[in-house]
């Protein structure tokens, strides 16, 4: 299995799309000022102390209070929090981590009012985004994720991970980093370090103690909080950190300034897999080149059609996400009823397992799948699921079919679930029902282009239209577009995208943002004058 990254970065967001034998099983979208994010870690204030939850509200700047729980504090929480008092007491001189005192281990069972106080100073990280109504969920154990070690300030243990099976391998990896680690610091060796030199694990070592160092600077300069101490790594990074693997074929990037980002980290952690870097410079928007735009249209909606004519629906509630299977007007070439049903189910199982990576769908999730007689059958779907889903990387709990053929499955949810409209408004009529003629479309476009090039003064843009359109525009050996070029000026270039509907169209200009020409504005605007 080869797996290509696609990542489209656009002033106002970033999308990332997974390719796996050129079919898409992940899909994240973030804004470019999104500031909240799993990873980040803040020095906030203790707002609300609330003994019947055993919880407490801390403001890290979100317009809801984040919630801490106290069996999220860890059990070296209060050695953070005696750091911490004594960083701040000192804003001119930084206490030595080496040096900082240890503190009892908090017990596992306590309450929270008897650790933390109202307005006391805490620094906390981000474990959940926000979601719905909720803020984030916080977590008083702080750590730094590289991508062959996990730092932990103020514990000295050393842990391996159970997926390294040698134990000649977990030995050695072990007392590796006990010998280069500093004191007060803990680490977790992922299973990605199998293998590594010493000089690698070191390095990767050295920039995480960099980033606590970072941290705790920030800390002491604070004049004010809630305040940002440590931004986890872009959504790019941070994606590429958990995921990359040897059978990464390439990652295309059409930005030069997130292709920088991308290439130093590559070659920082894999220096010979830095050339599957790559600088996309095709004039076709990167999604539509790489099929991307139409798999997310086909795949993303309430309705997903598989094999043969059966579909799934999906439906999304407060508490749950409810999958229903339907056969649909499959081919019938199976006389069978329990033979039919569990064929169809079987492809339900595939597409659900990509479904729920793509969708990044977490908590409860009850599929109905089509009645079966067989228990053989049964089983045979609950192990085929269970197999799937081992390419899963969130954590997820899956029971066997119920008596009525619904399977639960609990998926773990750190962020909310991808959904993403993919029914097209017109953006011709705006709702009203009725549309100018057609024919007239091309008439349209021109007397835009004539106003952003006299009247604006704009000479270099980018006409974005539908494929047809601009098949249409293109045609003949003197087309329109050479037309309008003479006419207008060779600072005109007309681009094809998928993601438009027929009649739709944007005018980008040469810094990546969009020139706002639709007909109500404009029309509004010239009625004015």
């Amino acid at each position: 299995m080869t797996s290509e990254l696609i990542i489209d970065a656009q002033p106002q967001e970033v999308t990332i799309a997974l390719l796996e034998d050129e079919k898409l099983v992940e899909f994240q979208k973030e804004s470019q000022d999104s500031h909240y994010s799993v990873g980040n870690i803040y020095a906030g204030k203790v707002k609300k102390v609330m003994p019947a939850l055993n919880a407490c509200f801390i403001d890290v700047g979100h317009e809801r209070e984040a919630f801490l729980h106290y069996q999220d504090l860890s059990s070296q929480f209060p050695s953070l929090k005696k750091y911490v008092k004594q960083v701040v007491s000192d804003r001119k001189k930084l206490a030595p981590m080496a040096k900082a005192q240890s503190a009892a281990d908090l017990p596992k069972v306590g309450n929270i009012q008897d650790v933390l106080e109202l307005g006391q100073e805490v620094i906390v990280q981000i474990t959940k985004e926000p979601i719905n109504t909720k803020g984030p969920r916080l977590t008083g154990e702080i750590s730094f994720a590289g991508r062959f070690l996990v730092l932990i300030p103020f514990t000295d243990k050393v842990s391996v991970s159970t997926k390294i099976k040698s134990k000649e391998e977990r030995v050695r990896l072990k007392q590796l980093i006990q010998s280069i680690k500093p004191r007060n610091f803990g680490v977790i060796v992922r299973t990605v370090a199998e293998g590594k030199r010493a000089a690698e694990l070191n390095n990767e070592l050295s920039i995480l103690i960099g980033y606590w160092n970072d941290s705790i600077g920030k800390l002491q300069k604070a004049n004010t909080l809630p305040a940002l101490i440590h931004e986890e790594t872009s959504r790019t990074v941070s994606m590429l950190r958990d995921v990359f693997n040897p059978s990464y074929e390439s990652i295309h990037i059409n930005d030069e300034e997130v292709f920088k980002e991308v290439q130093n980290y590559v070659s920082l952690i894999a220096p010979e897999r830095a050339g599957i870097v790559k600088l996309y410079k095709g004039n076709i928007p990167i999604f539509d080149n790489f099929n991307v735009t139409k798999q997310i249209k086909s795949g993303l909606g309430r309705t997903i059609s598989y094999k043969h004519g059966a579909y799934l629906i999906i439906e999304h509630t407060e508490a749950l996400h409810v999958v229903d299977v339907n056969s649909g007007n499959r081919s019938r070439g199976i006389e069978n009823q329990e033979d039919n049903a569990f064929e169809v189910n079987m492809g339900a199982a595939d597409e659900l397992a990509r479904q729920l990576r793509l969708r990044d769908m977490g908590g409860i999730i009850v599929v109905d799948f089509i009645d079966m007689d067989t228990a053989e059958h049964r089983q045979k779907l609950y192990e085929h699921m269970t197999e799937l889903m081992k390419n899963d990387r969130a954590k997820h709990t899956i029971l066997p079919l119920s008596k009525f053929g619904l399977m639960q499955i609990t998926r773990q949810r750190v962020r909310p679930a991808m959904d993403v409209p993919v029914e097209e408004t017109c953006p011709t009529c705006f709702g009203k029902g009725t549309i100018q003629p057609s024919i007239l479309f091309t008439d349209t476009l021109e007397s835009k282009i004539d106003y952003l090039v006299n009247n604006l003064g704009v000479k270099k843009f980018k006409l974005f239209v539908h494929p047809y359109v601009a098949a249409y525009i293109n045609q003949g050996l003197v087309s329109l577009y050479r037309r309008w070029q003479m006419k207008y000026g060779f600072g005109l270039r007309i681009i094809p995208s998928q993601a438009l509907a027929f009649l739709q169209y944007r005018f980008i200009d040469t810094q990546g943002n969009e020139i706002n020409m639709t007909e109500e504005i404009e029309t509004r605007g010239m009625t004015k004058k």
